[in-house]
């Protein structure tokens, strides 16, 4: 499922125009963006929690010339399953 789909689906189900789904759908993936660019944890009961993972610096290799590359510290976002939407998952 892609965004697009995701906005027909939450049309469909609250019974709006897709106008209104695509706001309500953009303004909850915004909200969860900005909560992690200020280092917050995303969690919805039920479904799973968004976390910032910290990565360290580190030499890599660049894979054309094979030269060392120093690679900066970075934040990932890093996404937990939740044990219901696991166990439904599982089930099917």
């Amino acid at each position: 499922m892609n965004r697009s789909e995701l906005i027909e689906a939450v049309a469909a189900g609250a019974n709006l125009p897709k106008k209104q789904a695509e706001i309500a759908v953009n303004t909850i993936f915004d909200s969860m963006t900005d909560a992690l660019i200020r280092g917050e944890r995303v969690e919805i009961r039920g479904f799973g929690s968004f976390t910032n993972r910290h990565y360290g610096s580190y030499t890599g290799r660049n894979p054309k010339t094979g030269d060392p590359v120093e690679v900066p510290p970075k934040r990932l976002p890093f996404f937990k399953v939740g044990k219901d939407l696991r166990d439904r998952v599982n089930e099917s």
